[in-house]
């Protein structure tokens, strides 16, 4: 229950927050050009705390904390006084009602690029770009790539993290071409390896990029020994405690904790016997994962967390903390990257090349900001980041009832001289609304089959 509440307050954090950014794009400029506000509304619902500034402004904070909205004077809402036509939002030129529409999803975008700012400067870990296995007949095998190879570059961009590098081959992944990657291999000499990507399907629901290019991650040695047991969890229902040391899955041996984690993975809600050292004793317990929707995968998860590993943290691991102008840069390249990546993954789920098991709707969201939430400051602030560009981004479509889709409208009445007839953009709101209640069905629809299957 704890769980589900920490996930269901990110989420309202996450959303209110930007949400109410992305409608004070809309205020903020509508304010410079002139547009008379009538209300800013943090919140839906029953105002908490109101207040009327001296532009006529009403501020309110209201009782249902999921975004906002903003009120302007416009003739299309309610009847106009003429002594205040000229600060009607429909009154104002062409440039300036584009500007006040294409603010909100700017504010977006901005809001990202400074969440990945702080985030740098706070400092995020991340893996260290360390190949551990190549697996068999993938374009990673054919290109040569064998375990104990560094990835240092990327097309020419240098890589810190497993992350980096992820993120760096995915455009290339997308448009099925040859990358050049510059790795140093276990001997220690610098050397480049050419990967053909042309064969990756995306239409596929798997979207890891390095497990369809071959690559996997050197993971630490760590024995299966169990440090945390969440209290909801499947494992706590099957009676398992902290400090167990695992033996056995079903009668095969584990070797590591990397096996028990696949083992879990690839058995969701099936029964596992599962061997166990507990103290002097040894016992046999039934355990059966919980199924769960995670990269676009159905996986088994049973809520452990490994004992602290001995091994040497920093071989594996690398701390990405820069200082702020420095964070300043780094957050604009991420920004940049994740821009041109978000948008080629939307594009290709509208023309069939992407699964639209990729869209995620608000239960999928919650519990990603749950998650990312306990994984510290800068995780949380990565989340924000990602969900305030897609929300931007977004925003951006040329779909009327979107601001994409005003935008399209207003730059028609510019090329027209005159606005588009009323009964077109009467039929472009219905063409609109059906699309977002298709896409909101859809995302659901993900997001319940990945709970219950």
């Amino acid at each position: 229950m704890g769980g589900v509440l920490w996930s269901v307050g990110a989420f309202v954090v996450a959303i209110g927050v930007l949400v109410s950014v992305h409608e004070f794009g809309h205020f903020w400029v509508a304010r410079r050009v002139g547009v008379k506000v009538l209300r800013f509304s943090v919140g839906f619902g029953r105002p908490l705390w109101r207040r009327v500034d001296r532009h006529g402004t009403e501020f309110v904070i209201a009782a249902l904390p999921l975004g906002g909205y903003v009120k302007m004077l416009d003739e299309a809402e309610a009847p106009v006084a003429d002594d205040e036509q000229h600060r009607a939002f429909n009154r104002k030129p062409v440039w300036a009602r584009m500007a006040v529409v294409v603010a909100g999803p700017l504010a977006n975008l901005l809001l990202a690029w400074l969440f990945y700012w702080v985030m740098f400067m706070v400092g995020i870990q991340g893996q260290r770009p360390l190949v551990g296995e190549v697996l068999p007949d993938t374009p990673a095998a054919v290109a040569g790539f064998a375990a104990g190879d560094s990835i240092e570059a990327v097309g020419g961009r240098p890589v810190r993290s497993w992350e980096d590098a992820t993120l760096a081959l995915m455009p290339a992944a997308l448009d099925g071409r040859t990358v050049d990657v510059g790795v140093t291999s276990a001997a220690g000499g610098h050397q480049a390896r050419t990967l053909d990507l042309s064969g990756l399907d995306y239409r596929a629901e798997d979207p890891d990029v390095m497990r369809r290019v071959g690559l996997r991650w050197r993971a630490p040695h760590i024995e299966p020994r169990i440090g945390e047991v969440m209290p909801d969890g499947a494992a706590a229902a099957a009676g398992l405690q902290a400090d167990d040391l695992l033996l056995s899955v079903d009668g095969e041996p584990l070797a590591d904790w990397g096996d028990w984690v696949q083992r879990v993975q690839a058995s969701a809600q099936q029964p596992l016997q599962v061997r166990l050292r507990r103290g002097g004793q040894v016992l046999e317990l039934t355990v059966t994962p919980r199924a769960v929707e995670q990269d676009g995968r159905r996986i088994g998860q049973v809520g452990v967390a490994a004992a602290r590993p001995q091994v040497a943290i920093d071989d594996y691991f690398v701390r990405l903390h820069y200082g702020p102008l420095a964070a300043a840069g780094q957050g604009l390249g991420k920004l940049r990257d994740m821009t041109a990546l978000t948008g080629q993954m939307v594009w290709r789920m509208l023309t069939g090349e992407a699964s639209s098991r990729n869209v995620s709707g608000p239960l999928s969201i919650a519990e990603f900001a749950g998650y990312s939430a306990r994984l510290g400051v800068a995780q949380f602030l990565s989340f924000l980041g990602l969900v305030s560009l897609s929300l931007g981004l977004l925003n951006l479509l040329p779909v009327p009832v979107l601001d994409g889709g005003h935008l399209l409208y207003y730059f028609a009445e510019w090329v027209r001289g005159r606005p588009l007839p009323e009964r077109f953009r009467a039929v472009g709101q219905q063409i609109g609304l059906a699309a977002l209640l298709a896409l909101t069905v859809l995302a659901f629809y993900n997001d319940i089959t990945r709970l219950l299957f």
